[in-house]
């Protein structure tokens, strides 16, 4: 598998018995307080982003647990908006989250740990209170190194097909696949880095300990062996239709670019690739057939400026290093293309369905008798041209490397 991610350190899926680096000294009591609040905030919440850059997690969390927490205590909020944030903060116990994801094995991870992954600061007051991740491998140093690959729940076979190749490819070249553990296009995208010994990251929309959706449950169980399930609410939490749209801001901001497969006009991958671009991150797309409504969507992301492609090697071209080019896409080479101007000159001369003298052959080919003959005689040798008593005639292989060449054009 060249230059697939390898179990030794140099990349790929980390020897799942070796956890990841563990962060720094960091203040347990602001972890407990921003695991506690993922309970309370809903994820993408711009206000109660703001609350916590003015008041910091400790004190955001004590105010809305406290009976000073009334009209006007949170700038912005409405009296019914601190009643409901209250009444969530009531059934809250901090820490026993965190617990609960320890005893899964897995963490809770938040700005300011080495496991962070820096980008997701690009959201602003929308960035993730912070991130419950089950898996043993490291957050951030896969996120450098990876693409989302989304698209339709009720995809095509052509959908489900491209997704796996996508994925596969980009597993074997060492970049992670980032997509929604959905059905369709994020689960084929999934099982496609699977299959080829990569890394995969799944990003839920709903706690990480909650199996969504429950076909998928095997799928997700092997994403945990092998790669990293990730989610903004705390282990319990169900999914919700506005959860699933405020997910994709994660992923769009968590990778290099965002890969859309199939889509239609409404639909939740077209969130994530406008987010993409609105964070400056590289849209692509994968065109379809433009009969099919389930591209429709990925068709009009194309015409807004997102980038075409159509295998794994086009999209690292675009994501990846300097000098990580795809091959050049060229047609077959035929054996007339290998001639000198002049002797495809004369053979171009000669017609398909009779034999020409080599007179006729220099007029057609504006050149002398002289040169035609000894033109003539070097194509008899590479088989284009054969003699006959009515002159020159092109063989058999001539005819066809001709008409290949007119069924090109």
């Amino acid at each position: 598998m060249t230059g697939a991610l390898r179990r030794d350190g140099t990349g790929g899926v980390p020897d799942q018995d070796t956890p990841p680096s563990g962060p720094g000294p960091e203040d347990e009591a602001e972890r407990v307080a921003r695991s506690a609040l993922t309970q309370i905030l809903e994820p993408g919440d711009e206000k109660g982003g703001r609350w916590l850059r003015e008041l910091g997690a400790q004190g955001l969390l004590a105010l809305l647990m406290s009976d000073a927490c009334g009209k006007g205590a949170l700038p912005g909020a409405t009296e019914r908006r601190v009643t409901g944030l209250r009444a969530r903060a009531a059934g809250v116990v901090p820490g026993q989250r965190l617990a609960a994801i320890r005893a899964l094995g897995g963490r809770f991870v938040m700005p300011g740990d080495t496991e962070w992954p820096t980008q997701l600061d690009d959201l602003g007051d929308a960035r993730p209170v912070g991130l419950w991740v089950r898996g043993r491998s490291d957050l951030r140093t896969w996120a450098l190194r990876s693409v989302a690959v989304v698209g339709a729940r009720a995809c095509t076979q052509y959908g489900a097909h491209m997704s796996a190749v996508l994925a596969t490819g980009l597993a074997e070249r060492g970049w992670v696949v980032v997509s929604g553990a959905a059905f369709g296009v994020d689960g084929a995208a999934h099982r496609g880095a699977l299959a080829a010994g990569g890394a995969t990251v799944a990003v839920l929309a709903c706690g990480v300990d909650v199996v969504y959706p429950p076909g998928h449950t095997e799928l997700i169980k092997r994403i945990v062996q092998q790669g990293l399930v990730v989610g903004e609410l705390p282990p319990g939490d169900h999914p919700t239709p506005s959860r699933f749209v405020l997910r994709n801001r994660v992923i769009a901001a968590l990778t290099r670019g965002t890969v859309v497969v199939e889509a239609e006009y409404r639909s939740g991958s077209l969130v994530t690739a406008r987010r993409a671009q609105q964070l400056g991150r590289l849209t692509i797309g994968v065109p379809g057939p433009v009969t099919s409504g389930l591209s429709a969507g990925v068709h009009e992301l194309l015409r807004g400026g997102a980038v075409l492609v159509t295998d794994a090697a086009e999209v690292v071209e675009l994501v990846g290093d300097m000098g990580e080019l795809a091959p050049e896409r060229t047609g077959p080479v035929l054996p007339r293309d290998l001639l000198d101007p002049r002797s495809r000159r004369v053979l171009e001369a000669l017609p398909a369905r009779r034999a020409v003298s080599c007179g006729e052959a220099a007029r057609c080919a504006g050149t002398t008798d002289d040169e035609a003959l000894g033109r003539l005689y070097e194509l008899h040798s590479l088989g284009f041209v054969e003699r006959c008593t009515e002159g020159w005639r092109l063989t058999s292989r001539a005819i066809r490397g001709s008409n290949a060449r007119r069924g090109d054009a």
